[in-house]
């Protein structure tokens, strides 16, 4: 909201290009040389055209202050401060607003009651005197203007009351534009800190009664998580509802904190509503995390006897010792869960239930992990028999079916690889001897021809 009051200031220098000169500059009055003791310049008389014409302009800018007076006393900004409850920094702030506008309306009547009195004095002859334009022209350049007794410093009161204050109409304007601004910017910061505020503080209040809500549906009784961070969110919308200007940092709302209580309540609002899933479904996660387990002593059990039949016909290398059994440890586990169950430890539950979940299936990985290894050894000794019958075969289309070292070679890692239990490491080194020897052979004769 960018609200300026431009009031009389040019109006008052019209006429023979004399009188009082009054620039508004940011916050300040430049005068002539000529100053009388009230701090204003003489009024130099202004003709009749001049006074018509200042007359004319002040009316308008009476009507554009009274409308920047009345805008921002509708401003949602303006109507939230004066109903709301303040405390700290926004009510200090907003008490001096409030003085600020009661004296602006009080030296805009000041300012008022000057120019009907001109008004009036005009209306009396078509044609005014000179005396009439010399008091005209005081009226409206000179120092007309009475300061309301609160504009008027300690040092000009006395005893028997103030020393008032008078004003030139440009100089009283001067004031009002520096004194509306200041209202302006509290309306404007409180009004943006809010904006910035309340909408978001809403939102959490609402993720804290869910979190509640869930708590409650869960088993009634308090959560201390919860009981905490509704303190914390208590406080901090007392401090935003009545003091938002004490949470403005470098011009903007710090909802940092805010935003903190957010994450802290998304975190336990998932694990509450997990509890209350849990508890809802409790026997059917139940079941099928024993039916994981289950899968776990199954894959354990064909494991070893996969493990078995590779000991029974392979020496080497020999597979891995399997560790105690998993499944035996998981059962021992979900046993335990009945017992959190009845003592109503449902949050604890849930932690329980997703390890158990994780820890079956990572079990059960490692159980056919294993059986992987057993089951390999035994693949790798078929095709280590297929690769030595595929070398056996082609060094037949060669022609080398009766060669003698080829065929020591070959019946060494036959007996290998037909024995029980077989040792695939020196098989595999026989197998590889007779296939470099045949490509050996291969390359020699290729060089011949």
């Amino acid at each position: 909201m960018t609200l300026r009051v431009v009031f009389c200031s040019r109006a008052a220098q019209r006429g023979d290009g004399a009188g009082q000169r009054i620039q508004r500059g940011p916050g300040r009055i430049e005068r002539g040389a000529d100053v009388n003791e009230s701090g204003a310049g003489a009024a130099a008389p202004m003709s009749r055209e001049g006074v018509d014409h200042a007359l004319r302009t002040l009316r308008e800018e009476h009507e554009r202050i009274a409308d920047s007076l009345l805008e921002v006393e509708a401003h949602q900004g303006f109507r939230l401060l004066k109903g709301a409850v303040l405390t700290g920094e926004t009510w200090r702030r907003w008490d001096e607003a409030q003085r600020r506008i009661e004296r602006l309306w009080l030296l805009f009547d000041a300012c008022r009651q000057v120019v009907e009195a001109a008004e009036r004095l005009r209306a009396r002859r078509s044609r005014p005197d000179p005396a009439t334009l010399a008091e005209l022209s005081e009226l409206l350049a000179g120092p007309s203007v009475e300061t309301p007794e609160s504009e008027i410093p300690l040092e000009r009161r006395t005893l028997l009351g103030p020393d008032r204050r008078r004003l030139t109409l440009g100089e009283a304007v001067a004031l009002m534009s520096e004194t509306f601004d200041r209202v302006v910017e509290v309306v404007v910061a409180a009004d943006a800190a809010w904006t910035a505020l309340l909408v978001p503080l809403d939102e959490v209040e609402s993720d804290w009664r869910e979190a509640a809500r869930l708590a409650q549906a869960l088993d009634g009784a308090r959560r201390p998580e919860v009981d905490r961070l509704g303190r914390e969110l208590t406080a901090f919308g007392q401090l935003a509802r009545t003091d938002p200007l004490s949470l403005v940092r470098d011009g903007r709302a710090d909802t940092s904190r805010l935003y903190r209580l957010r994450a802290a309540l998304d975190a336990l609002r998932e694990s509450l509503g997990e509890a209350v899933r849990l508890k809802e479904d409790y026997e059917r996660r139940v079941s099928d995390l024993r039916a994981s387990v289950d899968g776990v002593a199954e894959a354990e059990l064909l494991a070893a006897r996969a493990r078995d039949e590779a000991l029974e016909k392979i020496a080497a290398p020999v597979p891995p010792e399997p560790g105690p059994s998993r499944a035996a440890a998981l059962r021992e586990q979900v046993a335990t869960l009945d017992g959190l169950r009845r003592a109503g430890r449902w949050t604890e539950l849930v932690g329980r239930v997703t390890e158990l979940d994780a820890a079956a299936r990572l079990a059960l990985e490692q159980a056919r992990d294993e059986q992987r290894l057993s089951t390999g050894l035994l693949d790798r000794r078929g095709e280590l028999r297929g690769r030595l019958e595929a070398y056996r075969a082609k060094a037949a289309r060669l022609g080398l079916a009766e060669d003698d070292g080829l065929t020591t070679l070959y019946k060494r890692a036959r007996d290998l690889l037909w024995s029980a239990p077989c040792d695939l490491r020196r098989a595999t080194v026989a197998v590889a001897d007779y296939q470099r020897a045949i490509k050996v052979w291969e390359s020699e004769a290729g060089a011949g021809r």
